[in-house]
C-alpha cells in the first residue's frame, strides 16, 4: 500500500513539473513573439532598408520615424554609418561617426527620445578617432569605387547607398547595391586602394 502511495505521489509531482515547464516554454515563446527585432539592416539610406512589418503598429510607427529622423539629421556622409533597432518600446543607435559628425551621436539620441511611443533609448553609436591617413583612404576608395564599371549609379543620389566607414586604414563597406556582381566589384575596387589593410564588405543585395 505504501508503495502504490509513493507511486501515485511521483506521478502527481512528474505531471505538476510537466505543466510548470509546458506553462513556462509558453510564456516564452509570447514574449519573443510579442518583442519582435525590427531593424534597419544596415546604415539609413532613402529608399532603402526599409524595415519588416510589426504585428503591433505603436513599433512599426516608431521604426518608422526613427529612420525618418536619422535620415533628417543634417551632419553625417557617406563616410558615416546611422543603424538602429526597435524592439518593443526600446530603440537602440549603432554604427560610427568620423570624428568630424561626432556632434550627430547626441543629435540623434535626443531625435529619437522624443519620438511618440519611445520609452528607452540605447545609444551603441562609435565615434572614430580623427586620422589624416584614415580621411585620406576614405577619399581614395570612394574615388576607386565610383570609377569601377556599374558602382558610380550608387553615388549618384543625394544620399549615396553604399557607406565607406573607415577605421585604422581597414575598410568596411556598408549600405546596398542591386546585385551580386556588383558586390564584388565593390571589393575589388577597395582592395585596389594602396595602403589598406583589410576590407569586409557588409553590402545588402537588394533587387
Amino acid at each position: 500500500m505504501r508503495r502504490l502511495m509513493l507511486f501515485s505521489l511521483l506521478l502527481t509531482m512528474s505531471a505538476a513539473a510537466a505543466a510548470q515547464t509546458s506553462s513556462a516554454t509558453a510564456a516564452s515563446q509570447r514574449a519573443s513573439t510579442s518583442a519582435v527585432l525590427m531593424s534597419s539592416n544596415g546604415p539609413v539610406v532613402a529608399d532603402y532598408g526599409k524595415q519588416p512589418q510589426s504585428s503591433d503598429p505603436v513599433e512599426n510607427n516608431i521604426a518608422k520615424e526613427v529612420r525618418h529622423e536619422l535620415l533628417m539629421l543634417p551632419y553625417h556622409s557617406l563616410f558615416d554609418d546611422l543603424e538602429y533597432t526597435v524592439q518593443g518600446r526600446t530603440v537602440t543607435l549603432s554604427g560610427s561617426l568620423t570624428s568630424e559628425h561626432g556632434v550627430t551621436k547626441a543629435d540623434a539620441e535626443n531625435a529619437v527620445k522624443r519620438i511618440e511611443g519611445v520609452d528607452k533609448v540605447i545609444n551603441n553609436i562609435k565615434i572614430l578617432p580623427a586620422s589624416p591617413m584614415d580621411e585620406r583612404a576614405r577619399i581614395k576608395v570612394y574615388r576607386s569605387l565610383e570609377n569601377t564599371g556599374s558602382l558610380s549609379r550608387y553615388f549618384w543620389e543625394a544620399a549615396p547607398s553604399i557607406h565607406i566607414i573607415v577605421d585604422n586604414q581597414r575598410v568596411t563597406l556598408k549600405g546596398f547595391v542591386n546585385s551580386e556582381m556588383d558586390k564584388n566589384l565593390a571589393t575589388m575596387a577597395a582592395n585596389q586602394v594602396p595602403g589598406i589593410f583589410q576590407v569586409t564588405n557588409e553590402l545588402r543585395v537588394v533587387k
